[in-house]
């Protein structure tokens, strides 16, 4: 019972079978344990549900056969009950699919159809109460040894810090100012996930799903950006047709309006690219999430603020990255006091602090006049769930913007002292070495 009831649903039954399943789930809500025959005949007395005389005959007759004892494989039982229990669910899904389909449903659009249908089929009987501490401590050892699956960067510092790669089910977040380089970070690790053979959907909602390619063509043909539009139609298939032979990967890129599209949306996409394509991604950007919505709450609503709203974005995305089984990568912009500085924290983050809370790993993109004649973009660690993030919490990697390519510069250019801001390595000897007082 306690396996079974929290999975069963009083829609499953018709007639009078569905009002005493109801009585008999009230019972068990309310005192915690089965009913004998005799108290549940009391219960069925004194309830409404059973008003009507045919009613109340009919459910007399049948409560015998409930309480009839007889050995049994309760396994059998279990198994049974939760095909039966799918069985049902898929029942229901497909009635309520036609209501929607002929515009009779109250509250759902044709968009809902296939997380109707998917939460129909994921019905099953979840067994696992929990992990016995000292009784699992084998399946906790395999647990810390088992080789967890990553998708690796092409940035060796990058790989540091998060021990290997990005693990699937987990949010990651770019944080930058305007113009620093969110979108070129997410193009350039798209296009290297791409040449690994992974399958990558790039949402954007900032640019055209032209443009985006565009920079990912840059970086992936190694040709300048202002330079593409010059090549040739043959030279530009040609390019095309060396990188398929590099690669079994696809990239789709998908556009959505500004502030239009939410999670539901990009599972319906999810769910549309697998039946269509056959197009399972291993890897999914998200650019920008402060530009998407929630489909949870209203952005306009005057008792929504910033922080919940935003917070509440990050915790659907992750729950995306959840479902799907895939780590998700997006980005976020700094406060307008943020923009200038060369040591930004989490404080930082622009419109909701609740986006950091609830990120895996987050970062910040730093970059100034110095580092642009050099030709490099600095990275500080702000909150990481894979390693210590005091451990490289600063690091420079080299930019090509005009390819949109990021690179590894040498181990002398990392020239930065441990938690000191990038800018200012001196010490305060030096630094006051030179004042004096007039």
């Amino acid at each position: 019972m306690r396996k079974v009831l929290p999975f069963i649903q009083p829609d499953y039954f018709t007639g009078i079978h569905q009002k005493l399943f109801k009585e008999l789930a009230s019972f068990v809500a309310k005192y915690n344990k089965l009913p004998t025959e005799e108290s549940f005949r009391v219960e069925v007395d004194q309830s409404d549900r059973f008003a009507n005389a045919n009613d109340y005959t009919e459910a007399s007759a049948i409560i015998p056969d409930i309480f009839k004892i007889e050995e049994i494989d309760t396994q059998w039982l279990e198994n049974t009950t939760e095909k039966w229990c799918q069985d049902q669910a898929v029942h229901k899904a497909v009635l309520e699919a036609i209501t929607v389909i002929d515009g009779k449903h109250k509250t759902l659009s044709k968009n809902a159809l296939p997380d109707l249908l998917q939460k129909a089929l994921a019905v099953s009987f979840d067994t696992n109460i929990g992990h016995d501490y000292i009784e699992a401590f084998s399946d906790r050892y395999d647990f810390y040894h088992a080789q967890e699956e990553r998708i690796e960067f092409d940035i060796e510092k990058l790989n540091l810090i998060t021990k290997g790669g990005l693990p699937n089910k987990t949010l990651n977040i770019a944080l930058a100012g305007t113009g620093v380089g969110k979108s070129l970070f997410m193009c350039h690790v798209a296009g290297s996930v791409l040449a690994q053979g992974k399958n990558v959907l790039y949402i954007t909602m900032e640019m055209s799903e032209e443009r985006i390619a565009e920079r990912i063509d840059a970086n992936l043909l190694d040709v300048p950006l202002d330079q593409i539009p010059n090549l040739s139609f043959d030279m530009f298939s040609n390019k095309i047709a060396k990188l398929k032979k590099m690669t079994n990967g696809k990239l789709i890129v998908k556009e959505y309006p500004t502030g239009s599209a939410h999670s539901n949306h990009f599972r319906a996409l999810l769910n549309e690219l697998k039946l269509k394509k056959k197009f399972v991604p291993d890897m999914i950007f998200i650019d920008y999430l402060n530009i998407c919505a929630s489909s949870r709450m209203k952005a306009m609503g005057g008792s929504i603020n910033s922080y919940t709203y935003i917070k509440a974005i990050a915790e659907e995305l992750r729950g995306l990255a959840v479902e799907f089984d895939v780590p998700i990568v997006s980005a976020t912009q700094t406060t307008r006091s943020g923009y200038g500085s060369s040591d930004p924290g989490l404080e930082d983050t622009s419109e909701s602090f609740g986006l950091p809370a609830t990120a895996d790993l987050m970062f910040a993109l730093v970059s100034n006049e110095e580092l642009e004649a050099q030709n490099q973009i600095m990275i500080k660690q702000l909150k990481n769930r894979y390693n210590d993030p005091a451990t490289h919490k600063r690091f420079v990697v080299g930019i090509d913007r005009s390819r949109m390519k990021l690179f590894d510069v040498s181990e002398s250019q990392q020239n930065l002292v441990q938690d000191v801001p990038v800018f200012d390595n001196s010490t305060a000897q030096e630094k006051f070495s030179n004042f004096k007082m007039e």
